[in-house]
């Protein structure tokens, strides 16, 4: 995800009082003197209610007004600086606040501003309730579009008091307070803590570096942030209290090969992961549903209390005319790319044709019909594919559902919808899922007609009896080996994603060793989702919820700890039981095999991504 911080450093200004220089000018000049590769400044605009104008007797400096945040604006776009706001938010005065920082925000060439969220007295203390209304008036206020940080102590024992769920759909990035020298504690492992407790939160984390700690200590806070956590973009708190000693290390610029410690390791490769994540069920009011005619929704719709607690809707489908509807909206309040998913209920959802209607798609006039057979699945999410969403189009993400199947005897479910937002990989199409290559090979091999590459062979076979143990079983997918140039020449090779998808399970079995399993997006051409699993492997580099791409590596071919000798077990499930089940394993019951598993050579050939 893009930042308007990638690639930059930035100072903080706390208030006027609070540093020697007298005028905006003279900011710019000592920045300009001292540390060039600054380019921008964090100004603090409100606490609260009120202006920061209202604790700073400096009124040259002082944020009393929106024309005091355009004065600074515009020294600083003449001086070649970005101008970012912060302020203190703290829930009191819900309307108040958002209007400061709306404000300040609509002032034109304010880049973004950035939160300070923290669980202190002075700081936030209105408990979750008010994050919502808060920043549901500032998303109205300022846009989908503009960006919103949050700084935050990034201490495991503070996450859960600023309540990070409820501010997690409206900010776009986190600014850990990295402060070693204030916590007492060495500065690596402040840093590690930091990324580790804040890792999952599917947001770029940029460190705050503390300008005060000795100076040999922010060089090396720098470098370790840049080299062990890729860092994209620095900033340092505060300006006044960084001085000649200080600046020559903040003047430094945001690359891994530039650090004094003289190189660094090659970041990861970029992964997808989830961000906002929206979820609308039938409590919610984001829900409604009515139904078409003089029937009245009691006597059609029927409910029932589903697995996650919240209420669902079903009734009998219709062949010939719809008598009901339902409308699930998001409220999107950023843009981007979204995987657009349907709760399909254990009961009452047996329908076959369930023609679920997608709105806002950004590029497609008029609504897009995904169909679910809700027949093959059992309280499971169940992707309705991966779309780009503007948030200023008011149906972006808007999915109806109505009753019209085209059968009779059966039963539709009006369950909930989730958005989650796609960060991390740029989506070229509605759907992800353009095709699968084979697991193994080299690249050029993957991309080969063939589909076990070079000299990889299945050493079993699908819907084959071979001996396991003491007993005889059916196969339920292929064991790919590599035999040349020489025995176990497939040992510790690469394995790939074989389409897209995300990751629901990734940890040991016992009898399996390690295994990963994959829920794919809907196939382009046929909308049908399928679950690949990777049995025996080592070095697992992905974790559930990860999203991955075709064709990325996410373990390497092992041997279940000396168990077997060295392969890859893989196969393939159009059914949901590898989900719940990554152990599933139908032995002699080939009814069951049939049912949960396809031949994923065949399947393979027959989905080939089409031609780069």
């Amino acid at each position: 995800m893009a930042t308007p911080y990638d690639g930059k450093v930035a100072i903080w200004h706390w208030k006027g009082d609070a540093i020697a220089e007298e005028t905006i000018e003279d900011v710019v000049r000592t920045l300009k003197k001292w540390a060039p590769h600054v380019t921008q400044v964090w100004v603090k605009t409100s606490d609260g209610e009120y202006w920061m104008g209202e604790f700073d007797n400096d009124r040259d400096l002082a944020i009393d007004n929106a024309a005091s945040v355009a004065k600074w604006v515009r020294v600083l776009e003449q001086n070649g600086l970005e101008f970012h706001a912060w302020a203190v938010v703290k829930g009191e005065n819900v309307e108040a606040e958002a209007d400061r920082i709306i404000e300040a925000c609509n002032v034109p060439g304010v880049r973004s501003i950035i939160l300070d969220v923290e669980p202190y007295s002075g700081f936030w203390q209105a408990g979750p309730d008010a994050v919502r209304p808060l920043m549901t008036r500032v998303r109205r206020g300022i846009g989908g579009r503009f960006h919103i940080g949050m700084a935050v102590d990034p201490r495991p024992q503070h996450r859960r008091r600023i309540f990070p769920s409820e501010w997690r759909p409206f900010v776009n990035s986190v600014h850990l307070q990295v402060y070693w020298d204030t916590f007492q504690r060495p500065m690596e492992e402040v840093l590690d803590e930091a990324y580790r407790t804040w890792g999952d939160y599917g947001l770029p984390l940029f460190p705050v570096l503390p300008g005060h700690a000795p100076r040999d200590e922010i060089a090396a806070g720098r470098d370790y942030a840049i080299t062990r956590h890729q860092a994209k973009g620095l900033s340092y708190w505060r300006f006044g209290v960084i001085g000649p000693v200080e600046f020559p290390v903040v003047n430094h610029p945001v690359s891994a090969d530039s650090s004094d410690g003289g190189g660094s390791e090659p970041p990861p490769a970029a992964r997808g992961r989830y961000g906002i994540e929206v979820l609308v069920n039938p409590d919610k009011p984001q829900y409604r549903d009515g139904v078409h005619g003089n029937a009245a929704p009691e006597d059609v719709f029927k409910t029932f209390r589903g697995m996650m607690g919240w209420t669902v809707k079903y009734k009998n489908t219709v062949e010939n005319t719809s008598t009901v509807w339902a409308r699930w909206d998001p409220q999107l309040v950023a843009s981007g790319w979204y995987e657009v998913s349907a709760f399909v209920p254990a009961r009452h959802a047996t329908t076959s044709n369930a023609r679920y209607k997608l709105h806002g798609v950004l590029g497609r006039s008029g609504e897009l019909t995904i169909t679910v057979d809700q027949s093959r699945y059992y309280d499971n999410w169940v992707p309705l594919g991966v779309f780009e969403f503007d948030a200023n189009d008011a149906t972006a993400g808007v999915v109806f559902l109505n009753d019209l199947t085209n059968e009779t005897g059966r039963e539709i479910a009006f369950d909930a919808i989730r958005w989650r937002q796609v960060v991390g990989i740029v989506p070229t199409e509605k759907y992800l899922a353009d095709g699968y290559d084979p697991p193994i090979g080299t690249a050029a091999e993957r991309r080969s007609d063939k589909v076990w590459p070079g000299h990889w062979f299945d050493a079993t076979g699908f819907n084959r009896l071979y001996r396991l143990g003491s007993g005889q079983v059916y196969h339920t997918g292929a064991d790919l080996n590599l035999n040349e140039p020489y025995w176990d020449a497939d040992a510790h090779s690469p394995v790939y994603a074989t389409a897209s998808g995300v990751v629901t399970f990734a940890d040991r079995l016992p009898g399996w060793g390690n295994v990963i399993v994959i829920r794919h997006d809907p196939l382009i051409t046929t909308g049908e989702v399928m679950y690949s699993r990777y049995a025996h492997i080592e070095n697992i580099m992905v974790q559930v919820g990860q999203r991955v791409v075709r064709g990325e590596q996410i373990c390497k071919v092992g041997n279940a700890d000396g168990r077997f000798a060295f392969h890859l077990h893989f196969d393939l499930s159009p059914t949901s039981v590898l989900e719940s089940k990554p152990f599933h394993w139908p032995g002699l019951n080939r009814e069951a095999l049939l049912q949960n598993y396809v031949d994923p050579r065949k399947f393979i050939e027959e989905h080939r991504p089409p031609e780069p």
